[in-house]
């Protein structure tokens, strides 16, 4: 039943989106119709009618085959998954055209002057998300780099001060990442010399998706403690969550299910406990409480943050989470990210404070639905904890 409820919600989530881009489709179409019915060509008026109802239809395939309900009725193929992420990439870009558009008409230019600010308005207004669709999707996509966090703790017991922990999440090993990236990602972790590894959910993105090779990358994590992790929502869609345990543990990556361990530093003890995805539909982190220890500092891993006021009102020190990749594709304004993440989740990226309690929440590794990020790149996350 809690699997039904969240494919459920995941759908209804999806099917907006189909709205919006059928929308956006539908006034793109009526636009083009209108601006070349006006020029006066009627076999350029043909041609365009076709090309714009071909992006209709391709645009709200993409986005209806990406989504739980349909996204299994082709099968996982790289080429099949970038074409949808491509139709999902123009159907973006398709708004910047529709606005251009819809300033000319709104706007008609009487005179030379206003004409020619009309038209440079219109092409920036084209431009500007193709170019950042393009450039998250070519270059900021793999632009991979280490971001270290100091975390200040109240309190930090003295052996645990300057503790190195190395977040992985999100890395959706599919067609929009290959495992090469995903090695090199592996290497850049290896070379913050962390004292524990830390894995956040979301291995791959679908059935079919290279799960053992995912595994294989991440086995290779080195760290002074093992490599410890907890499973993401993709897990379940995928219906791998007993598989991905199990060659896990084959490979020595430990995914704390419910479950916590005690690890030792000198004489200081951390806790470190792990949940599965905390579903909406179910009360969160049920039980949870009874995996703190006392006497140890108490780390929690859940792949969503959305969960962190339960976190902090069961009194965990830290809660390392994923999921919401930055926002994937944001603009930051006055230093808050505006993107439709925000819609679900107050956080996003970065570290939150509640009551006594810290949340850090990273970027990721890859993406989902469209291969691109704007504003919001990939990262490895070193966590360094610091005493007050």
């Amino acid at each position: 039943m809690g699997l039904f409820i969240l494919r459920t919600h995941r759908i209804g989530v999806d099917l907006a989106a189909i709205l919006l881009g059928a929308l956006i489709q539908y006034l793109l179409c009526r636009l083009v119709w209108r601006s070349i019915t006006l020029s006066g060509y009627p076999a350029l008026h043909r041609a365009a009618k076709i090309l714009a109802l071909v992006s209709f239809a391709w645009v709200i395939l993409s986005l209806s085959l990406g989504g739980p309900a349909l996204g299994t009725i082709l099968p996982n193929r790289p080429f099949i998954t970038m074409l949808r992420g491509a139709g999902i990439a123009w159907g973006i870009m398709s708004l910047g055209i529709v606005l251009a558009l819809g300033l000319l008409h709104l706007f008609p230019p009487h005179n030379p002057q206003r004409r020619r600010l009309l038209l440079t308005v219109r092409a920036a207004v084209v431009a500007a998300p193709s170019l950042a669709t393009g450039y998250g999707t070519f270059v900021e996509r793999t632009a991979f780099s280490v971001h270290e966090t100091p975390i200040r703790i109240p309190g930090l017991p003295k052996d645990l001060d300057g503790l190195r922990l190395v977040q992985l999440t999100d890395i959706h090993l599919s067609p929009f990442l290959s495992e090469r990236d995903l090695a090199r990602v592996v290497d850049m972790a290896n070379e913050t010399r962390a004292h524990v590894a830390l894995v956040t959910g979301d291995l791959i993105t679908a059935a079919g998706d290279p799960l053992a090779a995912a595994i294989r990358q991440v086995a290779r994590l080195k760290s002074d403690a093992g490599i410890w992790g907890c499973l993401g929502n993709h897990e379940i869609y995928a219906d791998c969550e007993d598989e991905a345990t199990r060659l896990g543990l084959a490979a020595g990556v430990h995914f704390l299910r419910q479950q916590a361990r005690l690890l030792r530093f000198g004489n200081a003890t951390l806790n470190l406990a792990g949940v599965d995805y905390q579903r909406s539909s179910h009360q969160y982190l049920v039980g949870a409480g009874s995996l703190k220890a006392n006497n140890a500092f108490n780390l929690l891993l859940s792949h969503n943050p959305d969960v962190f006021p339960v976190a902090a009102q069961q009194q965990w020190d830290l809660m390392l989470s994923g999921h919401t990749h930055g926002g994937q594709i944001t603009v930051e304004i006055l230093g808050s990210p505006i993107t439709l993440v925000r819609l679900f989740t107050p956080y996003i990226r970065g570290v939150y404070h509640l009551d006594n309690s810290v949340a850090f929440v990273s970027r990721g590794i890859g993406t989902v639905g469209v291969p691109t990020r704007v504003g919001a790149p990939p990262e490895v996350s070193l966590i360094r904890l610091c005493a007050i």
